[in-house]
């Protein structure tokens, strides 16, 4: 099979090594430096401390470079915010015959690929496998427990035969009726010590340290929970996370007892990294994926006539230090200041949806 990965990053990289060990052609659209890396030697894939090198895997830096070749799938592994610019520059790809998984975190892209494409298959998936950037084209996995969420967008177009190219490729993989509750419940496990320590530059142990803050993180969750049962989507299991256990343990459970347990769970869950929100401030990237999380609750509880104050603080206050409208040295290290925020319900340079 020929395969063109859109987004070269740990999960494109991960994606495309896991592939081309299986035989597959792959060729992945990355940066000039990504590219060099890969075409000299490979994409290597460390796994319990040895690495593992796919060759004769190949890497260009625009979507001109391939422009007249030939692929039986196309993946997006990019940011969701850079969704509608990756779709445009495949449209003259994605066909009937030719499909477009959109494996990517956050809930709208592939609405937002569907809207932009007009035509052809979209595909939907999860990845809930940790992995880390080493450096260009050499990537860790840092967990086993996890694998691949599958499902179709469109119910006459099965991934049945996707989801056996996976397996074969090394993935646990889990196929799904409803894209839509298999996307949400992956956003619940985003959401989790994301938006809060990225508007706090606090590390998560350090935030789920603090009964009040991780009070917070349970008013988050339960918001999104309230706004998926409205929209009459239940999470369901993804592989190697009991999501509907998970969310009702710490949204309904006592909170000094799910304080306690995610107290050890999130103090070394992460290995120091920081999560993906707070990545994007300490990178000075003017554009945020809570935009596909905590601004896709907002977004569907406006829709749903639902208050959801601690997700729209969040997701405002995030957006506004990204664009640079908010200082974020107002928040750095003050959760007197979220709490304050949240119960006034107004932010420093708040803005419309």
């Amino acid at each position: 099979m020929n395969v063109l990965i859109v987004g070269a990053g740990a999960i494109g990289s991960l994606i495309g090594h896991r592939l081309a060990r299986a035989g597959h052609d792959v060729v992945l659209i990355g940066r000039v430096s990504y590219a060099s890396a890969v075409n000299e030697r490979g994409i290597g894939l460390e796994e319990d401390g040895e690495v593992f090198w796919a060759k004769g895997v190949r890497a260009v830096t625009t979507p001109q470079e391939v422009a007249d070749a030939s692929f039986d799938l196309i993946i997006f592994t990019m940011k969701a915010y850079d969704t509608a610019v990756a779709a445009v520059q495949m449209g003259p790809l994605v066909t009937d015959e030719v499909p477009l998984l959109v494996l990517q975190n956050g809930v709208g892209g592939e609405e937002i690929a569907r809207s932009v494409l007009g035509k052809g298959v979209v595909l939907s998936g999860v990845v809930t496998l940790s992995v880390e950037v080493h450096e260009p084209g050499l990537v860790a996995l840092r967990t086993r427990r996890g694998g691949l969420g599958l499902a179709s967008t469109w119910r006459e177009y099965g991934v049945t035969w996707l989801a056996k190219v996976m397996r074969e490729a090394g993935f646990r993989v889990e196929v799904f009726p409803d894209y839509r509750a298999m996307k949400w419940s992956k956003l619940l496990l985003n959401m989790l010590g994301n938006a809060i320590p990225a508007v706090l530059d606090m590390p998560p142990e350090q935030v789920f340290a603090s009964a009040d803050l991780f009070s917070l993180e349970r008013r988050a969750l339960a918001e999104a929970r309230a706004v998926m049962h409205a929209l009459h989507l239940e999470p369901v299991n993804l592989p190697g996370y009991p999501v509907p256990l998970f969310t009702t343990a710490l949204t309904r459970a006592p909170r000094f007892l799910m304080h306690r347990i995610f107290r050890r769970v999130i103090g070394g869950g992460r290995g120091g990294k920081p999560p993906s929100l707070h990545l994007d401030l300490l990178r000075g990237r003017a554009r945020s994926e809570v935009e596909y999380l905590n601004g896709a609750v907002v977004r569907a509880a406006r829709r749903l006539n639902l208050p959801v104050p601690v997700n729209r603080v969040l997701y405002e206050l995030l957006i506004g230090i990204a664009r640079g409208e908010i200082a974020w040295e107002t928040y750095r290290g003050r959760p007197d200041r979220l709490w304050l925020a949240v119960r006034s319900g107004v932010v420093r340079g708040e803005h419309s949806l």
